[in-house]
Protein backbone atom coordinates (compact mmCIF):
# COMPACT_ATOMS: atom_id res chain seq x y z
CA UNK A 1 0.00 0.00 0.00
CA UNK A 2 1.07 3.99 -0.40
CA UNK A 3 3.34 4.85 2.25
CA UNK A 4 2.34 9.07 1.79
CA UNK A 5 0.33 11.23 3.04
CA UNK A 6 -1.28 14.62 1.36
CA UNK A 7 -0.55 18.56 1.85
CA UNK A 8 -3.99 18.95 1.97
CA UNK A 9 -4.29 17.08 5.36
CA UNK A 10 -1.17 19.04 6.78
CA UNK A 11 -0.90 21.81 8.61
CA UNK A 12 2.57 22.51 8.09
CA UNK A 13 1.71 24.26 4.46
CA UNK A 14 4.46 23.91 1.61
CA UNK A 15 7.06 22.72 4.43
CA UNK A 16 5.12 19.73 4.43
CA UNK A 17 4.25 19.37 0.70
CA UNK A 18 7.90 19.29 -0.03
CA UNK A 19 8.96 16.88 2.27
CA UNK A 20 6.03 13.98 2.45
CA UNK A 21 7.02 12.29 -0.40
CA UNK A 22 10.29 10.39 1.84
CA UNK A 23 7.54 7.99 3.16
CA UNK A 24 6.45 6.99 -0.65
CA UNK A 25 8.17 3.80 -1.20
CA UNK A 26 7.36 2.41 -4.09
CA UNK A 27 5.56 2.27 -7.68
CA UNK A 28 3.36 -0.55 -6.74
CA UNK A 29 2.82 0.03 -2.96
CA UNK A 30 0.73 -2.98 -1.89
CA UNK A 31 2.00 -5.30 0.32
CA UNK A 32 1.16 -9.16 -0.15
CA UNK A 33 -0.54 -10.40 2.65
CA UNK A 34 -0.20 -14.23 1.32
CA UNK A 35 3.01 -17.27 1.67
CA UNK A 36 2.74 -3.23 -32.19
CA UNK A 37 4.54 -0.45 -33.01
CA UNK A 38 3.09 2.73 -31.87
CA UNK A 39 4.13 6.60 -32.95
CA UNK A 40 2.95 9.31 -30.91
CA UNK A 41 1.41 12.31 -32.71
CA UNK A 42 3.01 15.87 -31.54
CA UNK A 43 1.55 18.98 -32.92
CA UNK A 44 2.92 20.22 -36.51
CA UNK A 45 5.55 22.23 -34.91
CA UNK A 46 7.47 19.56 -33.05
CA UNK A 47 9.18 16.52 -34.79
CA UNK A 48 7.88 13.28 -34.52
CA UNK A 49 9.66 10.81 -32.19
CA UNK A 50 10.98 7.38 -33.43
CA UNK A 51 8.50 4.40 -33.69
CA UNK A 52 8.48 3.20 -30.35
CA UNK A 53 7.14 -0.19 -30.01
CA UNK A 54 4.90 -0.61 -26.49
CA UNK A 55 2.80 -3.12 -26.98
CA UNK A 56 3.94 -6.77 -25.54
CA UNK A 57 5.07 -8.99 -28.51
CA UNK A 58 5.35 -12.39 -27.11
CA UNK A 59 1.91 -13.29 -25.55
CA UNK A 60 3.06 -15.68 -23.75
CA UNK A 61 0.21 -15.50 -21.53
CA UNK A 62 -1.69 -17.01 -24.45
CA UNK A 63 1.14 -19.63 -26.01
CA UNK A 64 0.81 -21.27 -22.05
CA UNK A 65 -2.90 -21.06 -22.53
CA UNK A 66 -3.45 -18.53 -18.96
CA UNK A 67 -6.40 -17.13 -20.01
CA UNK A 68 -8.82 -19.43 -17.52
CA UNK A 69 -6.83 -18.28 -14.96
CA UNK A 70 -6.84 -14.40 -16.17
CA UNK A 71 -10.58 -14.62 -16.28
CA UNK A 72 -11.16 -15.76 -12.82
CA UNK A 73 -9.06 -13.17 -11.50
CA UNK A 74 -10.73 -10.45 -13.54
CA UNK A 75 -13.83 -12.16 -12.41
CA UNK A 76 -12.58 -11.48 -9.09
CA UNK A 77 -11.28 -7.87 -9.11
CA UNK A 78 -14.52 -6.80 -11.03
CA UNK A 79 -16.89 -8.36 -8.77
CA UNK A 80 -15.27 -8.60 -5.42
CA UNK A 81 -12.39 -5.50 -5.68
CA UNK A 82 -14.29 -2.64 -7.32
CA UNK A 83 -16.67 0.12 -6.28
CA UNK A 84 -18.70 2.55 -8.28
CA UNK A 85 -15.67 4.82 -8.34
CA UNK A 86 -12.98 2.27 -9.29
CA UNK A 87 -10.76 -0.28 -7.52
CA UNK A 88 -10.32 -0.74 -3.81
CA UNK A 89 -7.00 -0.42 -2.47
CA UNK A 90 -7.65 -3.40 -0.06
CA UNK A 91 -11.03 -5.63 -0.15
CA UNK A 92 -11.33 -4.92 3.56
CA UNK A 93 -12.93 -1.60 4.36
CA UNK A 94 -11.30 1.53 6.74
CA UNK A 95 -12.61 4.40 8.02
CA UNK A 96 -10.23 5.86 4.96
CA UNK A 97 -8.53 9.00 7.22
CA UNK A 98 -5.10 7.58 7.67
CA UNK A 99 -1.83 8.87 6.00
CA UNK A 100 -1.62 5.77 3.63
CA UNK A 101 -3.93 4.46 1.31
CA UNK A 102 -6.48 1.94 2.97
CA UNK A 103 -9.34 0.15 2.88
CA UNK A 104 -11.79 0.48 -0.33
CA UNK A 105 -9.93 4.42 -1.51
CA UNK A 106 -9.41 4.36 -5.26
CA UNK A 107 -5.24 4.87 -6.44
CA UNK A 108 -5.00 5.78 -9.90
CA UNK A 109 -2.30 3.20 -9.84
CA UNK A 110 -5.09 0.86 -10.40
CA UNK A 111 -6.82 2.60 -13.11
CA UNK A 112 -3.80 2.78 -14.94
CA UNK A 113 -3.39 -0.93 -14.98
CA UNK A 114 -6.74 -1.90 -15.54
CA UNK A 115 -7.19 0.49 -18.59
CA UNK A 116 -3.47 -0.86 -19.68
CA UNK A 117 -4.96 -4.33 -19.02
CA UNK A 118 -8.61 -3.43 -21.40
CA UNK A 119 -6.06 -2.04 -24.10
CA UNK A 120 -3.97 -5.04 -24.40
CA UNK A 121 -6.90 -7.58 -24.32
CA UNK A 122 -8.88 -5.13 -27.23
CA UNK A 123 -12.13 -4.46 -25.07
CA UNK A 124 -13.13 -1.46 -26.91
CA UNK A 125 -16.10 -0.75 -24.65
CA UNK A 126 -14.61 -1.59 -21.46
CA UNK A 127 -11.63 0.60 -22.05
CA UNK A 128 -13.88 3.47 -22.96
CA UNK A 129 -16.04 3.15 -19.56
CA UNK A 130 -12.45 2.60 -17.29
CA UNK A 131 -11.24 5.92 -18.67
CA UNK A 132 -14.36 7.86 -18.58
CA UNK A 133 -14.54 6.54 -14.93
CA UNK A 134 -10.91 6.95 -14.31
CA UNK A 135 -11.35 10.94 -15.50
CA UNK A 136 -14.12 11.30 -13.18
CA UNK A 137 -12.53 10.07 -10.30
CA UNK A 138 -8.79 10.97 -10.63
CA UNK A 139 -8.48 13.97 -13.32
CA UNK A 140 -7.75 17.94 -12.02
CA UNK A 141 -6.24 20.55 -13.46
CA UNK A 142 -2.81 19.42 -13.64
CA UNK A 143 -2.79 16.46 -13.46
CA UNK A 144 -4.41 12.90 -11.97
CA UNK A 145 -5.00 12.86 -8.32
CA UNK A 146 -2.85 9.66 -6.89
CA UNK A 147 -5.58 8.65 -4.31
CA UNK A 148 -9.45 9.37 -3.75
CA UNK A 149 -11.73 8.49 -0.81
CA UNK A 150 -15.18 7.71 -1.68
CA UNK A 151 -16.45 7.79 1.89
CA UNK A 152 -14.51 11.39 2.66
CA UNK A 153 -15.41 12.31 -1.26
CA UNK A 154 -12.34 13.96 -1.19
CA UNK A 155 -9.79 13.54 -4.24
CA UNK A 156 -6.23 14.31 -2.92
CA UNK A 157 -4.43 17.03 -4.99
CA UNK A 158 -1.37 15.89 -6.30
CA UNK A 159 -0.28 13.49 -8.54
CA UNK A 160 2.39 10.58 -8.84
CA UNK A 161 4.60 10.49 -11.74
CA UNK A 162 4.71 6.93 -12.13
CA UNK A 163 0.65 6.55 -12.17
CA UNK A 164 0.20 9.73 -14.69
CA UNK A 165 2.24 7.97 -17.04
CA UNK A 166 0.84 4.43 -17.19
CA UNK A 167 -2.51 6.09 -18.07
CA UNK A 168 -0.78 7.97 -20.60
CA UNK A 169 1.00 4.56 -21.97
CA UNK A 170 -2.62 3.29 -21.67
CA UNK A 171 -3.82 5.91 -24.08
CA UNK A 172 -1.10 5.20 -26.78
CA UNK A 173 -1.83 1.35 -26.30
CA UNK A 174 -5.69 2.03 -27.29
CA UNK A 175 -4.65 4.50 -29.76
CA UNK A 176 -2.74 1.85 -31.10
CA UNK A 177 -5.29 -1.56 -30.51
CA UNK A 178 -8.83 0.31 -31.45
CA UNK A 179 -6.52 2.65 -34.50
CA UNK A 180 -8.20 5.76 -32.57
CA UNK A 181 -7.14 9.00 -33.39
CA UNK A 182 -9.13 10.53 -30.16
CA UNK A 183 -7.19 8.58 -28.09
CA UNK A 184 -4.27 9.65 -29.36
CA UNK A 185 -5.14 12.71 -29.16
CA UNK A 186 -5.65 12.51 -25.63
CA UNK A 187 -2.84 10.83 -24.98
CA UNK A 188 -0.93 13.84 -26.21
CA UNK A 189 -2.84 16.47 -24.41
CA UNK A 190 -2.61 14.84 -21.11
CA UNK A 191 1.57 13.69 -21.88
CA UNK A 192 2.04 17.80 -22.83
CA UNK A 193 0.42 18.33 -19.23
CA UNK A 194 1.83 16.31 -17.46
CA UNK A 195 5.78 17.60 -19.01
CA UNK A 196 5.02 20.97 -17.73
CA UNK A 197 3.95 20.22 -14.18
CA UNK A 198 6.30 16.99 -13.19
CA UNK A 199 9.45 17.81 -15.85
CA UNK A 200 11.65 20.80 -14.97
CA UNK A 201 14.70 21.43 -16.60
CA UNK A 202 14.78 18.17 -18.47
CA UNK A 203 13.97 16.13 -15.24
CA UNK A 204 11.40 14.41 -14.13
CA UNK A 205 10.08 14.74 -10.23
CA UNK A 206 8.30 12.32 -8.66
CA UNK A 207 4.86 14.50 -7.59
CA UNK A 208 3.33 18.11 -8.38
CA UNK A 209 1.03 19.00 -6.26
CA UNK A 210 -1.57 21.23 -7.44
CA UNK A 211 -2.42 23.30 -4.40
CA UNK A 212 0.57 24.60 -3.64
CA UNK A 213 1.94 24.03 -7.44
CA UNK A 214 5.16 22.87 -6.36
CA UNK A 215 7.07 19.58 -7.06
CA UNK A 216 9.68 17.61 -4.87
CA UNK A 217 13.26 17.46 -5.31
CA UNK A 218 13.66 14.03 -6.02
CA UNK A 219 13.01 10.99 -7.97
CA UNK A 220 12.08 7.73 -6.91
CA UNK A 221 14.30 5.73 -9.77
CA UNK A 222 10.86 3.01 -10.24
CA UNK A 223 9.06 5.95 -11.63
CA UNK A 224 11.27 6.21 -14.51
CA UNK A 225 9.10 5.12 -17.07
CA UNK A 226 11.65 5.28 -20.01
CA UNK A 227 9.55 3.60 -22.86
CA UNK A 228 5.87 6.60 -22.03
CA UNK A 229 8.72 9.42 -21.64
CA UNK A 230 9.90 8.89 -25.08
CA UNK A 231 6.41 9.35 -26.37
CA UNK A 232 5.60 13.03 -24.88
CA UNK A 233 4.57 15.36 -27.53
CA UNK A 234 7.61 17.80 -26.88
CA UNK A 235 10.65 19.23 -29.05
CA UNK A 236 13.01 16.54 -30.12
CA UNK A 237 15.69 18.41 -28.24
CA UNK A 238 13.60 18.26 -25.11
CA UNK A 239 13.25 14.46 -25.68
CA UNK A 240 16.38 13.81 -26.06
CA UNK A 241 17.61 15.33 -22.93
CA UNK A 242 14.61 13.94 -20.40
CA UNK A 243 15.83 10.68 -21.60
CA UNK A 244 19.22 10.71 -21.49
CA UNK A 245 18.91 12.55 -17.93
CA UNK A 246 16.59 9.97 -16.77
CA UNK A 247 18.41 6.67 -17.82
CA UNK A 248 21.78 8.16 -16.55
CA UNK A 249 20.14 8.38 -13.09
CA UNK A 250 18.84 4.86 -13.34
CA UNK A 251 22.33 3.58 -14.55
CA UNK A 252 24.79 5.50 -12.08
CA UNK A 253 22.22 3.80 -9.23
CA UNK A 254 23.22 -0.02 -10.00
CA UNK A 255 24.30 -1.14 -6.92
CA UNK A 256 26.53 -3.92 -7.83
CA UNK A 257 27.42 -7.59 -10.15
CA UNK A 258 26.75 -9.25 -7.01
CA UNK A 259 23.68 -7.75 -6.09
CA UNK A 260 22.64 -6.31 -10.07
CA UNK A 261 19.18 -3.70 -8.64
CA UNK A 262 19.33 -0.42 -8.21
CA UNK A 263 19.22 2.26 -5.54
CA UNK A 264 15.69 3.55 -4.13
CA UNK A 265 15.70 7.74 -5.01
CA UNK A 266 18.17 9.77 -6.40
CA UNK A 267 18.16 13.20 -4.16
CA UNK A 268 18.53 16.39 -7.31
CA UNK A 269 19.97 19.14 -4.56
CA UNK A 270 22.45 16.83 -2.84
CA UNK A 271 23.04 14.95 -5.96
CA UNK A 272 23.22 11.88 -3.87
CA UNK A 273 21.27 8.37 -3.75
CA UNK A 274 19.44 7.06 -0.75
CA UNK A 275 17.92 3.94 0.08
CA UNK A 276 16.77 2.39 3.42
CA UNK A 277 16.30 -1.03 2.03
CA UNK A 278 15.76 -2.16 -1.36
CA UNK A 279 12.13 -3.01 -2.27
CA UNK A 280 12.28 -5.81 -4.78
CA UNK A 281 9.67 -4.52 -6.42
CA UNK A 282 11.06 -0.81 -7.39
CA UNK A 283 13.95 -2.57 -8.56
CA UNK A 284 12.09 -5.07 -10.77
CA UNK A 285 10.12 -2.27 -11.85
CA UNK A 286 13.34 -0.50 -12.90
CA UNK A 287 15.01 -3.38 -14.49
CA UNK A 288 11.84 -3.87 -16.64
CA UNK A 289 12.10 -0.14 -17.27
CA UNK A 290 15.65 -0.72 -18.39
CA UNK A 291 14.39 -3.99 -20.69
CA UNK A 292 11.91 -1.96 -22.69
CA UNK A 293 14.62 0.46 -24.01
CA UNK A 294 16.68 -2.72 -24.37
CA UNK A 295 19.33 -1.57 -22.03
CA UNK A 296 18.83 -4.21 -19.28
CA UNK A 297 21.87 -5.71 -17.75
CA UNK A 298 22.80 -9.37 -18.01
CA UNK A 299 23.67 -9.63 -14.53
CA UNK A 300 20.15 -8.54 -13.95
CA UNK A 301 18.62 -10.71 -15.91
CA UNK A 302 20.63 -13.64 -14.83
CA UNK A 303 19.98 -13.21 -10.91
CA UNK A 304 16.19 -12.80 -11.29
CA UNK A 305 15.95 -16.03 -13.29
CA UNK A 306 18.12 -18.10 -10.61
CA UNK A 307 16.05 -16.49 -7.65
CA UNK A 308 12.71 -17.01 -9.99
CA UNK A 309 13.44 -20.57 -10.83
CA UNK A 310 14.71 -21.21 -6.93
CA UNK A 311 11.59 -19.36 -5.70
CA UNK A 312 13.95 -17.29 -3.24
CA UNK A 313 13.65 -14.08 -4.68
CA UNK A 314 11.85 -11.87 -1.63
CA UNK A 315 10.33 -8.66 -1.29
CA UNK A 316 13.24 -6.64 0.60
CA UNK A 317 17.15 -6.59 0.80
CA UNK A 318 20.23 -4.72 2.44
CA UNK A 319 21.83 -3.06 -0.44
CA UNK A 320 24.51 -5.09 -0.22
CA UNK A 321 21.89 -7.96 -0.86
CA UNK A 322 20.91 -9.95 2.16
CA UNK A 323 17.42 -10.29 2.83
CA UNK A 324 15.72 -9.01 5.15
CA UNK A 325 12.39 -10.92 4.75
CA UNK A 326 11.43 -14.38 3.26
CA UNK A 327 8.07 -12.77 2.28
CA UNK A 328 7.72 -14.12 -1.18
CA UNK A 329 5.30 -11.39 -3.48
CA UNK A 330 2.42 -12.07 -6.48
CA UNK A 331 3.76 -8.96 -7.37
CA UNK A 332 7.29 -9.53 -7.37
CA UNK A 333 6.33 -12.46 -9.98
CA UNK A 334 4.10 -10.87 -11.81
CA UNK A 335 7.50 -8.19 -12.76
CA UNK A 336 9.57 -11.02 -13.43
CA UNK A 337 7.20 -12.59 -15.87
CA UNK A 338 6.79 -9.25 -17.93
CA UNK A 339 10.87 -8.92 -17.80
CA UNK A 340 10.94 -12.49 -19.45
CA UNK A 341 8.17 -11.57 -21.97
CA UNK A 342 9.73 -8.08 -22.92
CA UNK A 343 13.44 -9.86 -23.09
CA UNK A 344 12.12 -12.41 -25.42
CA UNK A 345 12.39 -15.38 -22.65
CA UNK A 346 9.72 -17.71 -22.59
CA UNK A 347 11.57 -19.77 -19.75
CA UNK A 348 11.70 -16.80 -17.56
CA UNK A 349 7.78 -16.05 -17.85
CA UNK A 350 7.08 -19.40 -17.55
CA UNK A 351 8.76 -20.07 -14.12
CA UNK A 352 7.44 -16.36 -13.00
CA UNK A 353 4.14 -16.79 -13.77
CA UNK A 354 4.07 -20.87 -12.16
CA UNK A 355 5.39 -19.06 -8.98
CA UNK A 356 2.60 -16.89 -9.18
CA UNK A 357 0.36 -18.97 -9.33
CA UNK A 358 1.17 -20.81 -6.39
CA UNK A 359 -0.60 -17.72 -4.39
CA UNK A 360 -3.94 -17.88 -6.88
CA UNK A 361 -6.84 -18.78 -4.57
CA UNK A 362 -8.88 -21.50 -5.74
CA UNK A 363 -10.76 -22.61 -2.79
CA UNK A 364 -14.59 -23.03 -4.07
CA UNK A 365 -16.89 -20.92 -1.91
CA UNK A 366 -13.80 -18.05 -0.83
CA UNK A 367 -15.09 -14.59 -1.62
CA UNK A 368 -11.58 -14.12 -2.90
CA UNK A 369 -11.85 -17.13 -5.64
CA UNK A 370 -9.39 -16.80 -8.46
CA UNK A 371 -7.62 -13.66 -6.21
CA UNK A 372 -4.37 -13.14 -5.15
CA UNK A 373 -4.67 -12.65 -1.15
CA UNK A 374 -4.76 -13.53 2.74
CA UNK A 375 -7.98 -16.06 3.10
CA UNK A 376 -7.77 -16.23 6.48
CA UNK A 377 -7.50 -12.20 6.81
CA UNK A 378 -9.97 -11.45 4.11
CA UNK A 379 -7.55 -9.08 2.75
CA UNK A 380 -6.34 -8.54 -1.08
CA UNK A 381 -4.81 -5.71 -2.85
CA UNK A 382 -5.07 -4.30 -5.88
CA UNK A 383 -1.69 -3.93 -7.19
CA UNK A 384 -0.95 -7.49 -6.30
CA UNK A 385 -4.17 -8.58 -7.84
CA UNK A 386 -3.81 -5.96 -11.00
CA UNK A 387 0.37 -6.78 -11.86
CA UNK A 388 -0.84 -10.73 -11.75
CA UNK A 389 -3.33 -9.59 -14.27
CA UNK A 390 -1.54 -7.56 -16.60
CA UNK A 391 1.53 -9.87 -16.45
CA UNK A 392 -1.49 -13.11 -18.08
CA UNK A 393 -1.92 -10.57 -20.64
CA UNK A 394 2.47 -10.60 -22.14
Amino acid sequence: MRKIKSSGTSKKGILTAITFVLLLTACGRSEQPTPSSLRASPASSKETPAVITLLPEQHYGDKLQMQDKRQKLYHFITTELSGTAGIYTNLQDTEQTAELTTGHEMLSESAGLMMRYKALTQQKSAFEAEWTLAKQTFNMEAAFSYRFSPKLQKRYTLNAAVDDLRIIRALYEASDVFQSEAYMQEADSFGKRFYEHNVKNGYLYDFYDETYKITNDFITLCYIDLKTLGLLPIEAGERQTLIASMEKIIKDGYLSDEFPFYETRYDYGAGKYSSDHINMVESLLTVLALAEMGEEKAESIRYIKERVKAGTLYGQYTREGAATTDTRSTAIYAITAMIGSVIGDQTLYADSIGKMNEFQIEEVGSSLLGGFGDTAAQQAYSFDNLMALLAYTY
